[in-house]
């Protein structure tokens, strides 16, 4: 069981450090992750990491440079949106729509891994973990159409597999369930309430009033292993 400190990216004691590749996650979902990439490499896949555990500090420059405007927001097929057109509520609602809120991120947990295929990446590719990628024709297609049917044996499933009214479609994502489902459990409004309150976010206030839905739309609101 994560403590309050590691279940919102505040303490980084409960995941481990790997070198090659390079990512860092909880012990137990790093031995999974290294079984599925050498199954994946036995088919011509080179699974790496993009994305791993994501400590708060982290995640709340993410937060603040996309609702100053220093970051684009993109709608669900990876179009820019107009920053100067939004309300601030709008803002927020774009943000959610692909990143959470700080101390609500299952990137957290040190339970979920971005990945990419560096198989088929040209020399010096920076992933944009956009639709487009991910596509039929796209340069990750073939990478999951592999997950699709090895992820679940390894543990993992997408989170964010289709769109349910929260987040949007995010095939990359891939959390390993027997440590990612009793996180969720763990995640409380209150909690949420604690961990932006303390810290320098954009928009606090309108945060504040909307955590009860953030929790229902954007935490709890997910594609269960059973429903892959």
């Amino acid at each position: 069981m994560l403590n309050e400190l590691e279940l919102t990216g505040r303490a980084r004691t409960h995941v481990v450090q790997c070198s090659t590749p390079r990512f860092a996650a909880q012990s137990e979902a790093v031995t999974a992750f290294l079984d599925m990439r050498a199954d994946a490499g036995r088919a011509g896949i080179d699974l790496l990491p993009y994305s791993s555990f994501r400590d708060f500090r982290t995640q709340l420059r993410i937060w603040n440079k996309k609702f100053s405007g220093q970051k684009p927001l993109y709608d669900m097929h990876g179009n820019v949106r107009d920053f100067s057109a939004l309300l601030p509520s709008e803002v927020i609602d774009c943000i959610l729509n692909w990143s959470a809120v700080p101390g609500g991120s299952r990137h957290q947990w040190g339970t979920e891994i971005d990945v990419v295929d560096g198989e088929v990446m040209p020399p010096g590719y920076v992933p944009k973990l956009l639709p487009e990628e991910v596509a039929p024709g796209g340069m990750f297609s073939a990478l999951h159409h592999w997950l699709d049917e090895n992820a679940a044996k390894h543990g993992f499933f997408r989170p964010y597999k289709h769109y349910k009214g929260g987040m949007y479609p995010e095939p990359w994502h891939l959390s390993y369930a027997p440590l990612s489902m009793p996180a969720l459990q763990q995640v409380t409004p209150e909690l949420l309430t604690e961990a932006i309150r303390e810290a320098d976010v954009l928009g606090k206030e309108l945060l504040l009033e909307l955590i009860p839905s953030i929790y229902r739309n954007h935490i709890l609101n997910i594609v269960l292993p059973d429903e892959q």
